[in-house]
This record gives structure tokens, C-alpha cells and sequence, in this order.
């Protein structure tokens, strides 16, 4: 409250929306503002948290390239309701009673609340399987794959991630089979009508919930056998269209659709680049997004990715990311023009994810909803709008968490009220899609698209919590100690990162036991391939036991994706050898921990003998009997041993050499996923080859690495 000289109190919000901040205007503080109800457009009413800047150093003099961290690290991010950003306590007026309780105990560990994490520099370059250069960014899985293979291999076994897992090239973006090329002039390959049906019914299974470029699914397969039986039609973009999606049903196909659908795929790429002299419309939106998904089927993640980028410009130029230009050609082309935009964002957001890139799309200019609420005001089912929506919070964790080199507990709670308001929204209502057993009306496309976005959601739970999941394994290998003895928040946060890829696992082997999975799925490969490293890494890090189910469940659904997936080949060896590694550690930890037990103990009833079988207490043993043979005043021609003691009896009963291991271990080098970082990032998380060059034919081997 504000008291002028008339008199007049004058009340003040304590955070505007972003709209009204650009546009200097009055904001009411409500959710949606009545600026934003005026106009019309209540979803683009967003709140982002006031900055908070840092206290000085005590030091006078400060480096350039601290001053900078200081101002990256100061903006904290935490969308929502304006009430969330205008107060700085967790608690809000109405919040839940668990959150209030959770307060309370976070009031206990003042020091905690108020302590960043550090995030590491994960990115670096890798080779593909031409042996050319790729640039693989922060939160990509194989960059998190880099770190926990340096984590393990230092502290826990050096030879883990043996050669079995190098035969394969984890960035496998070559062909299987010479291309073959086409001119744009060259006569259309023909298209057999027979596998039609099937084709179009693989696309639709493979894309559902990933884009929907066309007005109506179900007249797609009518429209494309109509095409076939007209001699392909006059316009050639929208014959390329047509055999795009005749190729990608072809990749999903098991027998004899490949051949033909890498004729067909040809062919309409040759058509569309030569098309981008010409005037740009939907068409060429759509051949190019249809592209990008045979080439990621195809495991070409460099050609999907530069395909992308035509797409994403083509969109921009004709205006589909504004619903104002998109409702003038009517409604059902202003629909088909939102969810085109809508596809390019989810696409998009994908690519730039699991390649940690940055996209080639954003909000900043977008006018088109994503959200569609029904009269009751409850979003209707929409596995597009779910899987957009989800994607929105993973570029948001990507942007204010893997962009810096911290992450705050404000921001942590910002992002954690993001992923239960989705939550709320689509959680249960995917689960029950997912889990739906009524045979013979299962649409298995809807199936599979609902588990896509169910491995998206666990995913962002797993990427904005794995850096406090890293920093709790440092501790644990570090300390030698199997859980923690007191229950913090970023212990708690470890936790729900396990939790997640446990939740991942569980809807993909259902579906696959069910015969209900694609065997083409690009994007749950890539988020199970994450999932299964943080199940190792957490069966390592004494997180229980009952990981070893879930490894075991996630390597079977990578080998499942395997016969199809070159990526999941590699994903599968590096996934088991982590399991065999993390199996053959906890055996050892116990071996050691029951030796002890014993050598304590068995002083009670003598259970092992003081003076061992073989010494000279008096039993004939063969050293004895060397001995005698040797006769007085000799002595035997093998060196006389130290008696064994009973701490040796032990470790002979368990079959273990403890000074071997010991020694191993205080000879470890020290290792710490964030101690120096800035002096040594060369050297902890630089630029390290996964993938080693070779001389001759471009094979890739990782077992030098390995």
C-alpha cells in the first residue's frame, strides 16, 4: 500500500505479468491479468519471479568472469500463479498441509535452503560414425552417460564399461544401405497400393503424440489411396507429403518395408529441397517435419536436425506460430495450422533436448495456445497439447538450470510447481489410457503415444533433480557409506530422480509384454537410455536393492528396441555393463562387510581356528613337512612365511584378498564431480571424445575408452 499527499491509498501488485512488464501498463496481479482478459488471450499470462540479486563479494577486486556468473546465477525462474511469484516463503496462502509441514522442516536446515548446487559442464564433442565431429550439449543423455562413466571408472571399478560395449557407435547417423539418388526431374517410384493400409496405420502408431500435420487422421489412409490410383496428382510437394508418410509406415514394418521405404524417402527429399526456390506453403512445413522423423526412425540425428531447421523457417514464413494469421483460412485450416505449429515445438524441443542444442523455435513471438479447455474449464484430452505442455517445462529446466552453473532451491521449488500442475492435469488421465486391458478396441498409436509422453514427464523430473542425485553419489563414494543417516532436501531430490526412471520403466515393459509397443520410438529410447544409467548409477550409490528388477527391466526393453534402433543397440551394452559393474561392487562391499562381522565374532564358540591348518602349532601340514624332510640345521629351500594370523583365516574363509583392495582403493586418484571445476574443466567435464578416429575406414571402436 502506497499513501499519496491527497489522501488516496493506492494499492500495488507485487509482481506484473510479463506482458504487461513489456508493455508498461497497469497490472491487476491475477492469474490471468485483465489486461490479458481484454485482449483475448488469457493463456500467454505468464509471471516470471522478480530477480534477486546477489550480495557483493567482500572483496574489492573481482574478475570479469565472476561478475558474470553472478548475474547468470541471479535470475531464479519459477512460472505460476502470481501469488507464487510475489512471495519469496514456499508456503502460499491455501497451500496444501504436507507443503506447509515441508516448510517447517526446511526451517530446520536454514543453510540448506539457502545453498546453490552446482551444476557441471557436461557438453563436449563426440565422433560420429564417419568420424566427423558432433558437438553433444550439457543436458543430453550421452553427455550424462560421459559423466557417469568417469564417476564409476574412477571411484568404482577402472575397468568398467568393458570392450563389449564398442561395437557399436553410440552416434550412428549413417545409412545402413547406399542411398539411392533421384533427380528432381526423375520419374515418382510406384507406389503399391497393397501395403497402403498398413503403411498409413504405422505412421499414425508411430507419430501420435509426437505431430498432427493433417486436418483429419482418419481420411489420411482414403486420401493417400485416392493419390496412388490418380497417377500422383499434379502438385509434387503434396505427392512428397504422401510418400513421406507411405516411407515412415514402410521403417516401422518389419518385413520387406524398408527397401521400399528408402525409395520413397528419396525420392521426396529430392522433391522438397527443390522445392525451396518456389513459394513456401503448409506443404513444405510438413515434408520437411516429415523428413526429420524418418531420419531420427533412421538414426541420421545430424540429418533430422538440419532438416528441422528448414522446417522451423518454413513455419516462421508463412506465419503459423500466430492463430490471429492462422484463423483467416477458416476453422479447419486454422486448427490444422496450430497443431502444425504445435508439432514443430514438440519435434523441436525434442531434438534440442537429447542433443542439447539450442532450438530453432520459441515462444517469444507465438500467439497460439496450448492449452484447450473444455466448459466445465478442464483441459481436454489432448495427447498433442500434453506432450507440447510437458515439452514447455523441459525447455524451461534446460534454459534456467542446465544453461548455468547453479541451481537455487527456489528455482528447484519454481520448477517442481511446474511438473505437479501438469501433473494434476494429464497424470492420471495417461496412466489410465496406458493401462487400459479392454481388448480389442485398444488404438495402439494412442497407447503409445500417451507412454511418450509419460517417459517425457518422468524425464523432466529426472533432468531438473539429477544434478543434487551426482552430488549425493560424490558423498556416498566419497564417504564409503550406503545411506545416508539423516534425511535432507537434496537427499529427498536424489530420491524422486530414482523414483522417476523407476516410474519410466514400469509403462514401457507393460506395453511391451502386452504386444502393444512400436518397436519405432525415438523419443522413449532416448529418455530410457537416461533412465537406465540413473538405475545403475543408484544401485551403485546403496539407493536398495530392488534397482537391480529395474536395470534388468529398462535392458530389456532397450534389446526389445534394439532390432530396430541402432542407437538402442549401444544404449543396451552400455546398460548392462553398468548393471555388472554396479552387481560385482555390491558384492564386494558385502564380502567385506561380512568378513569383518566375522572376525569380530568369532572369538565366541571358535568358530575359526586360532593357528590355521599348516602352521606349527602342531597339525601336519605341508610346510611342517618340508620342514622335517629338510633336516636339523637346514633349512628348506622356500622361504620361511609370516605365521597367518586369524584376520587372515578370515579372509581366506571368504575367499578375498583385502590388502589388494585396500590398496586399490586409497590408490584411487581423488575424484570430485565439481571441485575444481573452473581451474580443471579441461580436465573433469572438457571436451573428451567418447568415440576415438581412426585411420582407415571410419569404423569406431570404444574399447580404448572403455
Amino acid at each position: 500500500m502506497e499513501t499519496r499527499a491527497g489522501g488516496l491509498v493506492r494499492s500495488r501488485v507485487a509482481n506484473a505479468c510479463d506482458t504487461c512488464k513489456q508493455r508498461k501498463i497497469r497490472c491487476s496481479g491475477v492469474l490471468p491479468c485483465g489486461y490479458c482478459v481484454r485482449r483475448r488471450d488469457p493463456d500467454s499470462c505468464r509471471y516470471t519471479a522478480p530477480r534477486v540479486r546477489r550480495p557483493r563479494p567482500s572483496t574489492t577486486t573481482t574478475t570479469a568472469g565472476h561478475r558474470g556468473d553472478d548475474v547468470r546465477s541471479s535470475v531464479s525462474h519459477a512460472s505460476g500463479s502470481p501469488g507464487a511469484a510475489s512471495n519469496h516463503s514456499v508456503v502460499r496462502i491455501g497451500a496444501p498441509v504436507q507443503q506447509q509441514h515441508h516448510h517447517r522442516i526446511e526451517e530446520q536446515h536454514p543453510l540448506e535452503e539457502h545453498e546453490d548446487t552446482e551444476v557441471p559442464r557436461e557438453a563436449r564433442l563426440l565422433c560420429d560414425a564417419q568420424g566427423k565431429l558432433v558437438f553433444i550439449g550439457d543436458c543430453a543423455p550421452l553427455s550424462f552417460f560421459q559423466t557417469v562413466r568417469r564417476l564409476v571408472t574412477t571411484r568404482v571399478d577402472a575397468h568398467a564399461f568393458a570392450p563389449e560395449t564398442g561395437g557399436y557407435s553410440a552416434l550412428e547417423n549413417a545409412s545402413s544401405r547406399p542411398s539411392v539418388s533421384s533427380g528432381y526431374g526423375a520419374l515418382p517410384p510406384r507406389v503399391r497400393i497393397e501395403i497402403g493400409p498398413a503403411a498409413v496405420g504405422a505412421y499414425l502408431e508411430v507419430t501420435r503424440g509426437l505431430i498432427d500435420l493433417f486436418e483429419d487422421d482418419a481420411r489420411l489412409e482414403r486420401d493417400i489411396i485416392e493419390w496412388a490410383a490418380e497417377d500422383h496428382g499434379d502438385d509434387a510437394l503434396a505427392g512428397a507429403v504422401n510418400y513421406l508418410v507411405l516411407a515412415i509406415g514402410c521403417q516401422k514394418i518389419e518385413k520387406g518395408g524398408e527397401g521400399t521405404g528408402q525409395q520413397y524417402f528419396d525420392y521426396a527429399r529430392n522433391v522438397a529441397l527443390a522445392s525451396l526456390g518456389g513459394n513456401l506453403g503448409v506443404a513444405s512445413v510438413q515434408v520437411f517435419i516429415l523428413i526429420t522423423l524418418y531420419s531420427l526412425g533412421a538414426c541420421q540425428i545430424n540429418a533430422a536436425f538440419l532438416f528441422f531447421g528448414l522446417a522451423a523457417r518454413a513455419a516462421l514464413s508463412i506465419g503459423v506460430h500466430r492463430t490471429a494469421v492462422n484463423a483467416r483460412f477458416g476453422p479447419d485450416i486454422h486448427r490444422q495450422r496450430d497443431r502444425l505449429w504445435k508439432s514443430l515445438r514438440v519435434v523441436d524441443l525434442f531434438l534440442s533436448t537429447s542433443m542439447g542444442r539450442p532450438p530453432a523455435t520459441s515462444d517469444v513471438d507465438c500467439t497460439v495456445p496450448y492449452r484447450q479447455p473444455d466448459e466445465n474449464g478442464r483441459e481436454k484430452f489432448d495427447l498433442l497439447n500434453a506432450s507440447v505442455q510437458i515439452f514447455l517445462v523441459i525447455e524451461s529446466v534446460v534454459v534456467e538450470v542446465y544453461s548455468r552453473r547453479k541451481i537455487s532451491p527456489r528455482l528447484t521449488e519454481g520448477i517442481s510447481r511446474e511438473l505437479r500442475g501438469w501433473s494434476g492435469q494429464w497424470l492420471e488421465r495417461l496412466k489410465e489410457v496406458v493401462e487400459d486391458n479392454k481388448e480389442g478396441d485398444v488404438d495402439a498409436g494412442v497407447v503409445n503415444g500417451a507412454c511418450q509422453v509419460l517417459a517425457s514427464y518422468y524425464y523432466a523430473v529426472m533432468l531438473v533433480s539429477r544434478p543434487f542425485l551426482m552430488v549425493e553419489l560424490h558423498r556416498r563414494l566419497s564417504d564409503g557409506c550406503s545411506s545416508p543417516t539423516t534425511t535432507s532436501g537434496k537427499s529427498k531430490l536424489a530420491d524422486a530422480c530414482i523414483d522417476a526412471a523407476i516410474l519410466m520403466v514400469e509403462p514401457i515393459q507393460d506395453l511391451i509384454d502386452r504386444g502393444l509397443m512400436t518397436r519405432r520410438a525415438p523419443v522413449i529410447v532416448s529418455w530410457l537410455f537416461a533412465s537406465s544409467l540413473v538405475l545403475g548409477v543408484g544401485l551403485i550409490g546403496g539407493f536398495g536393492r530392488i534397482i537391480e528388477k529395474y536395470c534388468r527391466a529398462a535392458i530389456t526393453a532397450l534389446e526389445y528396441f534394439a532390432q530396430t534402433d541402432t542407437h538402442a543397440v549401444q544404449y543396451s551394452l552400455i546398460a548392462k555393463s553398468l548393471l555388472s559393474t554396479a552387481l560385482e561392487y555390491l558384492e564386494t562391499k558385502e564380502i567385506q562387510e561380512r568378513a569383518r562381522r566375522t572376525a569380530s565374532s568369532s572369538q565366541l564358540f571358535g568358530l575359526i581356528p586360532r593357528t590355521p591348518r599348516g602352521s606349527d602349532g602342531g597339525l601336519d601340514g605341508p610346510q611342517s613337512k618340508t620342514n622335517q624332510a629338510a633336516g636339523p640345521g637346514e633349512s628348506s629351500s622356500k622361504p620361511d612365511k609370516p605365521h597367518p594370523s586369524q584376520d587372515d583365516a578370515v579372509m581366506q574363509r571368504f575367499g578375498f584378498d583385502f590388502e589388494s583392495t585396500f590398496l586399490g582403493m586409497t590408490g584411487t586418484p581423488e575424484f570430485s564431480v565439481f571441485s575444481g571445476f573452473e581451474e580443471n574443466a579441461d580436465q573433469t567435464f572438457g571436451a573428451l571424445n567418447l568415440f576415438p578416429l581412426l585411420d582407415g575406414d571410419g569404423h569406431i571402436d570404444l574399447a580404448s575408452y572403455f
